[in-house]
């Protein structure tokens, strides 16, 4: 018997010493009133301030340098995006003798991409130009756009949704972070006193997790038997719960049963022996933090099989001083997705044809470059002006139309705050959503705007 094995029959048995019929909340219990259209959701926050000149415009260098010719124009990103390559200027890419840098662009990993496979929204609306307060606007579709670093959420997260309109566990639903900075641990879970955190996501940031960090503290930390070991420590633990009066939800945070907390322990402990392997599921190359983050997505995924995964990219907001460093992370950035999407489809057969994915920027970058120079004596690019509240929606999975392409560069189709109901949507919850009152009043699902 494996070690998952045991400790699912050693859990199940520790609760069946004490039969006591489940109940669920009052609140948790609801009549479902859509059909959904997926069984799993991935949201994928392409974060870090993703200019729509580079990205669906595909101008490259003609409108960022200055550069004129259709020679300096083309895609970057052909794993989302169609389009061909650009010919000349050639700085995104790997060469051996180069390291990071070179000319040779990372060969596409999607036969198709995810623009032919699915429906493409090219021209959409951020709320703002700051980025928590857009990744708290992904998450919430809510427009409140001047939440503050070191708080959470305000409104409900799509997380929050999810649990409690359709009754997911904890470990049904994910938060893969790019790391622990800008408060983005944070994201999982809101203050609202209708959902919070007995409804959050568990979140992962695998850079800390599995890092020097996880290396000094977690990879030896003893697993204790659930049925021998683990009955002093929850007494201990419920002891000083009392006693320092932490009963609060969002003081405790996140609660898995302990079933759950004994699989994510397990999955911990089998991440450092792939580590050590050099068997995690990273993208064919992965030299930069977001590659990495989208390799440890993918176990999460295979793993859990979570109804809800959501993983947040950052790599690109080098464009604030380093717009070379920017070009390289997006086309990278875009290997990445086209790597988890593939992933999804040929190693997890639980999840192959019945995911959705949506791919969203959190804002967009400033029409006009800073004063920076790079290597290649290219103009950087802060956010503040109207430009950078430009993005892109993508979406693809089941009931999303193929090869569509709905809106242009003079017809903007869609807005940041759709991704909650749109996701809601494919769950089956829009209503349920809807009925709440915190998502903005111009959102819609993204399948009500085609």
């Amino acid at each position: 018997m494996n070690r998952r094995k045991f400790i699912k029959k050693a859990a199940v048995a520790t609760a069946g010493s004490m039969v006591i019929p489940t109940i669920l909340p009052s609140s948790a219990v609801f009549a479902q009133t859509g059909s959904p259209m997926a069984g799993h959701v991935v949201y994928v926050m392409f974060a870090g301030g993703v200019r729509q000149q580079e990205s669906v415009l595909q101008r490259y260098l003609t409108d960022s340098q200055g550069l004129q010719g259709s020679v300096y124009e083309g895609n970057v990103m052909y794993n989302i995006l169609n389009g061909q390559a650009p010919q000349q200027k050639i700085v995104y890419g790997t060469d051996p003798a180069q390291g990071l840098a070179g000319s040779q662009p990372l060969p596409p990993i999607l036969s198709q991409s995810i623009q032919t496979l699915g429906t493409l929204f090219p021209e959409g609306t951020a709320a703002g130009v700051g980025h928590y307060s857009g990744l708290v606007t992904l998450l919430t579709g809510s427009s409140l756009v001047n939440q503050g670093l070191r708080q959470r959420p305000i409104h409900p997260t799509i997380f929050e949704y999810a649990r409690k309109h359709l009754n997911y566990k904890a470990s049904d639903v994910w938060f893969v972070g790019n790391g622990i900075g800008n408060s983005t641990p944070l994201l999982n879970y809101s203050i609202n006193e209708n959902y919070g955190a007995k409804y959050g996501a568990n979140f992962l940031a695998p850079s800390v997790v599995f890092g020097r960090d996880g290396d000094d503290h977690i990879r030896n930390a003893k697993a204790y038997h659930p049925e021998e070991e683990l009955g002093p420590v929850y007494e201990m633990e419920d002891f000083l719960n009392k006693s320092f009066d932490l009963q609060s939800d969002n003081i405790l945070g996140v609660e898995n049963t302990i079933e759950e907390k004994h699989d994510i322990k397990e999955f911990k402990r089998q991440m450092f022996l792939k580590k050590d392997a050099g068997t995690i599921a990273y993208p064919p190359v992965n030299d930069i933090n977001d590659m990495q983050i989208i390799g440890y997505a993918c176990e999460v995924l295979k793993w859990f099989k979570p109804k809800i995964l959501v993983v947040n990219m950052n790599d690109v907001d080098g464009c604030h001083s380093n717009f070379t460093g920017y070009l390289r992370a997006l086309h990278r950035c875009d290997h990445a997705v086209g790597h988890l999407w593939n992933y999804i489809q040929t190693n997890i057969p639980e999840m192959a044809g019945d995911t959705f994915m949506m791919v969203t920027p959190e804002h967009g970058r400033n029409s006009m470059p800073n004063t920076i120079l790079d290597e290649n004596d290219w103009l950087a690019y802060d956010h503040s002006d109207e430009n950078s509240t430009r993005i892109f929606n993508s979406i693809v999975g089941p009931g999303v139309d193929q090869n569509l392409v709905v809106g242009s560069e003079n017809n903007q189709v869609g807005d940041i705050t759709d991704g909650v109901l749109t996701i809601a949507e494919v769950l089956g919850i829009k209503n349920e959503v809807l009925s709440q009152g915190y998502v903005s009043g111009r959102a819609m699902s993204l399948f009500d705007r085609i």
